[in-house]
């Protein structure tokens, strides 16, 4: 179960940072452009999330660890959210 929350913390860390650097991008070249951004970071988000969760649990066979570790990626998803915009915001 550790390496699966390194690897979830990895990967969370690796969205807010594509999210921060590309927030940068954006509101320097083009600040009009920053709502459609912020709803397809939101979007492809969202599909990462929900596409790994889904692997995880598809390729996973002990019901117990797979509870917790959705217990474990939708706190680290709300953090990253909440990080996110209180630094981009």
């Amino acid at each position: 179960m550790t390496i699966e929350i390194i690897l979830a913390a990895s990967f969370f860390t690796l969205l807010g940072v594509a999210y921060v650097k590309g927030y940068d991008i954006v509101r320097q070249y083009s600040r009009d452009h920053l709502p459609q951004f912020y709803l397809i970071m939101a979007t492809i988000r969202i599909l990462l999330v929900a596409t790994t969760f889904g692997l995880y649990v598809f390729f996973t066979d002990n019901r117990e660890d797979t509870i917790r570790f959705a217990i474990i990626y939708i706190i680290m998803y709300g953090v990253m959210m909440v990080v996110t915009l209180k630094l981009r915001h």
